[in-house]
């Protein structure tokens, strides 16, 4: 069965275009012209990745991403922003409301074709991976899903894949250029201030007790480190 595809814009000259596009590239594709049809949309069907345009006639389309990683059913679904704003603030308030990622306007069909694919094969379970444990935390990469204490961590696709890089190399500190050079196909472009962003939202959903040390730490001037069992507890 081909991946299903839900491209909520208001622009229906693009999304007609696209639309082709994604269709002859076997994809199946809706379109929703408003935030009200998308919503109308997602909660009758289910989808494989979602392209949401911000700019909308009936709201903000960062609305409807903060609502859908609020809600279990779809907290995390593949989201990929559509933007013509060119501030990076813009991104950045995107990416913290669980967006996996951003393409400004005008754009390639190509590049939107690249980066659905990359979302798509991020979100797909490997169950040879073996559980990644530290203490209270286990990174499931099997499940794509991180855990505190055995309850789930609130992660967006992108978080876990940054948590999951980290993890993989516990004690290492690693520059945001190998972060991003490790998470490659799963792009926010040359944006390395985004990764500050998810850091911060990780730490929030596997550092629950603010009197415990941090599991990843920040190295000024070098980059991240995932903190060892015997790091974390004497740092």
């Amino acid at each position: 069965m081909s991946p299903r595809l839900l491209l909520i814009d208001d622009d229906a000259r693009l999304t007609a275009m696209v639309g082709d596009y994604l269709r002859r590239a076997g994809y199946t594709v809706d379109v929703a012209g408003s935030l009200a049809e998308g919503r109308e949309r997602i909660g009758r069907e289910l989808y494989d990745a979602l392209v949401l345009d911000l700019m909308l006639p009936d709201g903000d389309g960062l609305e409807l991403c903060r609502d859908l990683r609020a809600a279990p059913r779809t907290r995390s679904l593949p989201l990929l922003m559509l933007t013509a704003r060119g501030e990076p603030m813009d991104r950045i308030v995107g990416l913290e409301l669980g967006a996996d990622d951003y393409l400004p306007k005008p754009f390639e069909p190509r590049e939107l074709l690249a980066r659905i694919k990359a979302l798509l094969r991020r979100a797909q379970p490997s169950a040879d991976d073996e559980v990644l444990r530290f203490g209270r935390l286990e990174v499931d990469p099997g499940e794509r899903q991180a855990r505190l204490d055995g309850r789930p961590c609130d992660l967006t696709s992108y978080q876990f894949d940054l948590l999951l890089v980290l993890a993989r190399a516990p004690g290492r500190v690693l520059s945001r250029d190998q972060i991003m050079d490790a998470l490659k196909g799963h792009a926010l472009e040359a944006f390395d201030r985004s990764i500050d962003v998810h850091i911060s939202r990780i730490r929030a959903a596997i550092e629950d007790d603010p009197k415990m040390p941090r599991r990843i730490l920040t190295v000024r001037g070098a980059g991240y480190v995932f903190a060892k069992k015997q790091d974390a507890e004497a740092a």
